[in-house]
């Protein structure tokens, strides 16, 4: 890889922004698998994952960085589409709702599969994009990053994350880091219920050190309860129970989407154990790096995930792609590796050998790595 630099002010251009828009793409495709039924319900997976991966595949590797130092008022172009798409996913989804529960052309399994493509969008778009708000300042942002979880019923999210992950990554303390040989099916079943545990301690702990209890209204976890209950009786309001199971049926999905993207991007990685509860500091060699031109467009550079995790509040417009020297890469993007990811002996022959390699390449002096690998080094303080 032969990383270049982009001119600022070429970053600036509102057309630079304009690939990062193609999310967009997604609502025609929801909208006319209602409306036609049949086949065309299971466009959106066919599109979101065998397309990009075509996709991926023909336009190659984004090589380019932007300066990171650069002013970000000129981002304008690249925030919009972040702060449009909950207005936009709220009324998709509920409209859906509405329709799907009123419509007769369509037959159970093709509700569920159109719910299914939905969830696919808001958990590959919806909570990326959530990803993306809440590490920004702006009041406007983290709320809009609220208002995205909650549609998936997964508010807790945003406390783990930044409470918990990137405090803890590639440490026993971190759900969210898989395993060596750990399958992603044994996988979701932990995180599912670790993060919402960790996350509230995460949380309780914050209030203690203010010297308030839990229960205290200034805990999140009162509005992320608040909205997850608002949507869910709007659920209800638009479609009875069968708009109800809809709707979970959604956001199971999108759940599952950003579980198996999480699964991904630091499977088998590690920081190095200090001694006494201490752990180095997170660098990009920490996380799986994927460059891939087009899934990054769709995923607003998340598979740059290295750099993100390195500098937490970079916006993603300013995120940097490394070589191999520097951080592990993916063999492919994020659409073939999540499918892998699917079929644990493929996900095996084709990472293992990989993550053997990032420790002989930035570990060399460590020989027995069976503490490590299984998560029993001492908890970081």
């Amino acid at each position: 890889m032969t990383l270049t630099k982009i001119p600022d002010a070429q970053v600036r251009r509102p057309l630079a922004a304009l690939p990062f828009w193609v999310s967009l793409t997604l609502i025609p495709i929801v909208v006319v698998g209602a409306l036609q039924g049949g086949l065309w319900v299971v466009l959106m997976p066919v599109y979101g994952w065998g397309l990009y991966s075509i996709l991926d595949a023909l336009a190659g590797l984004e090589e380019g960085n932007a300066n990171p130092d650069m002013e970000r008022t000129g981002l304008g172009w690249y925030r919009a589409i972040t702060l449009i798409w909950a207005p936009v996913q709220f009324v998709t989804l509920f409209w859906l709702i509405w329709y799907v529960t009123r419509a007769d052309h369509l037959s159970p399994l093709e509700m569920w599969a159109l719910f299914f493509g939905m969830g696919v969008a808001s958990g590959t778009v919806g909570i990326n994009y959530a990803h993306e708000l809440m590490h920004q300042k702006p009041r406007l942002d983290c709320w809009l990053a609220d208002i995205l979880l909650a549609m998936v019923l997964y508010s807790h999210f945003r406390s783990e994350h930044l409470l918990v992950h990137h405090r803890y990554v590639g440490t026993p303390r971190d759900p969210v880091t898989a395993r060596y040989n750990e399958g992603f099916h044994r996988y979701f079943g932990r995180v599912l219920w670790q993060c919402f545990i960790s996350a509230f301690r995460a949380e309780k702990a914050m209030l203690a050190r203010k010297r308030l209890p839990a229960r205290d209204l200034s805990n999140p976890f009162w509005r992320y309860a608040a909205l997850q209950a608002g949507f869910v009786l709007l659920a209800i309001a638009l479609g009875g129970w069968v708009g109800l199971i809809l709707f979970l049926v959604q956001a199971f999905t999108a759940i599952w989407q950003l579980e198996l993207v999480n699964y991904i991007e630091h499977y088998g990685m590690t920081r190095r154990h200090l001694g006494d509860g201490k752990y180095e500091p997170v660098r990009p060699h920490h996380s799986w790096n994927s460059a891939q031109k087009a899934s990054n467009w769709l995923l607003i550079n998340l598979q740059r995930h290295s750099d993100h995790h390195y500098k937490p509040d970079r916006p993603f417009p300013l995120l940097q792609t490394y070589d191999a020297a520097q951080a592990p890469q993916l063999p492919a993007g994020y659409p073939v590796m999540t499918a892998a990811a699917m079929v644990p002996p493929l996900w095996r022959r084709m990472m293992n050998p990989r993550v053997r390699a990032w420790r002989k390449q930035h570990y060399p002096d460590i020989k027995d790595w069976s503490a490590y690998k299984a998560g029993t080094t001492p908890l970081p303080r």
